[in-house]
Order: structure tokens, then sequence, then C-alpha cells
């Protein structure tokens, strides 16, 4: 099958590749027309970055066909590399260069000339709002901002088509909406844009169609409002903080929904589905909420994201109620840390009031013996230290030493005459 220039600009049938016994990709078909964004969601391990990097040359794939631009992937694929820009999920620059040295090493690439290199850098960095850093080090770059410069240099050649692996992952809100900006003025000017995300709502705000991808398989396709009308319609949702007045909130609402309300006891958030009624929906269930006098929070009609499914919504309930036990526990343990503890000095002061034992043992007192060996073995160490000479002067006077002898201490207690007393 051959692809003319008025064709769609990427096109796939039947694509399959395996690693060993892990099957990547199990027959897919893509069809992306010209001057379109082409958003493909999946979860990680679906096959996304196999695709793209199979339609950009960088694999050979096991089974199937894949145009770009009319030329076919595999026999021509030194033709689809001088049509197509890729910026994966890294990006692939060189940090010891500057900005504008990157870009300038990329043209070259492309056989661009000197000048032509250096202009078409120059353009791109204030396009891309790099030109106060366009000397600097791209190792002092922020993360968005070497997001920016590698896509950037992606667009040195003038590629017809672009493929964007999740372009946006890391970055802060800021830095998004920055990215954002540039993939819309991209598709006005023409271009055709593959872009892969795990981000459901970059996928609606950005893609004309959407592809879901699933192990290696296409389960959906269509535009964002087809796959959200395929979800169910329109969700109505609140929250209810007195935990005890659920049960009246759901019997309140249970008559304008399609299907049960759902609820959950832990965070008081009830949800239910009202199809395509809106805000006729929305009005009767303010004025049942009212007439059966429950106080709510957050009352709000929306639209199911484009991969809602029965089996998200229950794994969106289970976060919602492992994060509120976590703040339990977390309300827990800080009570626990303010609780009042029994200070030093009080422990101190219960221990000396407690009774003490009638009875005690009298102090062993270590033989004169160890205490001339200690002493000797000083001698031998050659250690002058005034406990040890101390010492001494106690082992020649002898307990029945006047008290003012001058070999006696200032002191005369039992614990200085007899140092090595164990307690």
């Amino acid at each position: 099958m051959s692809q003319t220039s008025s064709g769609p600009a990427i096109l796939v049938e039947g694509l399959v590749k395996s690693f060993g016994e892990v099957r990547a990709l199990r027959g897919i078909d893509l069809s992306v027309p010209r001057g379109t964004v082409l958003g493909v969601l999946g979860p990680n391990g679906a096959g996304k970055t196999t695709a793209v990097r199979i339609l950009t040359t960088l694999l050979q794939p096991d089974g199937g066909r894949a145009w770009v631009e009319g030329r076919d992937v595999v026999r021509e694929a030194a033709a689809v590399r001088r049509c197509i820009g890729l910026s994966g999920q890294s990006a692939a620059i060189q940090e010891e260069l500057t900005g504008r040295e990157n870009l300038e090493i990329v043209g070259r690439l492309y056989h661009l000339g000197k000048q032509r290199a250096r202009s078409r850098a120059t353009e791109l960095l204030e396009r891309f709002g790099l030109s106060d850093a366009a000397d600097r080090a791209a190792k002092n770059y922020s993360g968005g901002m070497q997001r920016r410069l590698d896509l950037a240099a992606s667009l040195v050649g003038q590629p017809r088509v672009l493929f964007l692996d999740e372009p946006t992952t890391g970055l802060d809100p800021r830095s998004r909406m920055g990215m954002w900006d540039i993939i819309r003025s991209l598709a006005a000017g023409g271009t055709t844009l593959l872009l892969t995300t795990q981000y459901l709502d970059e996928a609606d705000e950005l893609a004309d169609e959407i592809v879901v991808i699933d192990q290696g398989l296409v389960i959906a396709a269509g535009t964002a409002e087809e796959l959200k009308s395929r979800v169910g319609g329109d969700v109505l949702e609140f929250t209810v903080p007195d935990r005890a007045r659920i049960g009246d909130a759901v019997t309140a609402v249970a008559k304008i929904g399609e299907a049960e309300p759902h609820m959950d006891a832990e965070t008081g958030v009830v949800s239910v589905g009202v199809g395509g009624r809106g805000s006729e929906a929305l009005v009767e269930a303010v004025r049942g909420l009212d007439g059966a006098a429950v106080e709510t929070r957050g009352l709000a009609l929306r639209r199911p994201s484009a991969l809602s499914s029965p089996r998200r919504c229950m794994q969106k309930r289970s976060c919602r109620t492992r994060r509120a036990q976590r703040r339990r526990q977390q309300r827990q343990s800080r009570a626990s840390r303010l609780s009042p503890r029994p200070s030093a000095c009080r422990t101190r002061a219960i221990i000396s009031r407690s009774p003490r034992p009638t009875t005690s043992q009298p102090r062993r007192e270590i033989p004169r013996r160890r205490i001339k060996r200690g002493v000797r073995w000083a001698r031998q160490s050659q250690i002058r230290s005034p406990p040890l000479r101390r010492m001494r002067q106690l082992d020649r006077s002898g307990p029945t030493a006047p008290c003012n002898s001058p070999s006696r201490s200032r002191s005369t207690s039992p614990a200085i005459r007899r140092p090595f007393a164990s307690k």
C-alpha cells in the first residue's frame, strides 16, 4: 500500500513489537490527519513509547506497517528522519554547552550552514523565551527551561511531523502551562503532533483526537467529548460535613440519578450520575437537599475525564479513603505528641517520695590488696595523676589517722578514703 501526500500524516496498521516474552504492541492502528494533534493515553507499560520509537525509526517492528508523510518507516527510514522531530521523555541536550551551542550543533547535524544554524538558533531561543539564558550552560537551567530547550532542538529542522513523548512529565504547573502554549502555537502553525501523556486534562486540552492504549492494544478512540459521553454523561458530586446525615442526602438525590448514588462514609462525598440532564438535575438536587435540610459543601456538576471508568472511579474513592485514614493517623500522632508528659524533675520527685526497702545490704568494700595492686600498676606505667597520688597518701595514712594529719585530705568522707568501694 502506497501513501500519497494527500493522505494522513501518520498511518499505522497492525503494528506488533515484542521484547522476548513481553508483547509491548499487539497490533495497533492509528491515523493522524495533517495539521492535527493526536493524544495517546495509557498507563506505564502500555506501549506508548514503543510505538513512538518505531514511528521515529529507532526500533524495528516485528509485524505490521507504518507510514509517516507517505514514507515507510522501515524501507525509507532516512527520508522519514528528514521530515520528523522528536522530543523524548528526558531532555536530550548537552548540559556542558550553552543553550545557543546546543541548538547550533543540532543545526549543523541537519546540514545547515554555519550562518543559517546560528540564525535558526537565535530565532528559536527568542520563540521559547530563552534569549536571556542563551549563553549560560544548560546544566544551570531549570527543569522547565531544559524541556523548552529540548523542544526547540527538535524544531531546528522545521519538521512537518513532531513526536512529543510525555513532554510535561516532572514540570511544575507554571512550566506545564507554558509548554501547553507552545504546543498550541505549533498546532496552529500547521505542524502535525503525536502527543503521548498520562495526564487526562492535558489530552483533553490539547488533542483533537484521543487514542487510549492499554497492554499494547487500542481500547478506545475518538474525540474527548465522544469518550466522555460513552462513560455516562455528567456526574453530580457534593460533600456532607455531618456524616450522620449522609443517608438523608442519598435519599434526597436518589430520584434524580440514572443509577444508585455512591457515598463514601469516610470522606462524606456523595456522587450520582445524571446523564445528559445537566443543569436541570443540579436544580432538582438543590431543591431536594434543601427540603431534607441537609447541609452540603462543594455541590458541583462535572463531566467525567477522558479515561473515566468504574474501576478508575473506585480507585479514586479508595485513594480518598486512604487519605482520610492518613489524616486521622496524623491527628492521633499529633495529639499523642502534644499530650502532657511528666518532666524529669517531677519524675525524680516521684522516685524520691517512693518508699524504700527497710533492709539495706551493707556496702561491700574492695580488699586493700587490690588497691595496692592498682598503685603498683600506676607506678610501673609512670602515671602520676592526682587521684592515684591521693590514693597512695590514703593508703599510707590508714583508717585511724587523725583528722589533722598532713597526709589526710581536706575531706574525710568514707567515699574519698575508699575510692574503689562499690555502691
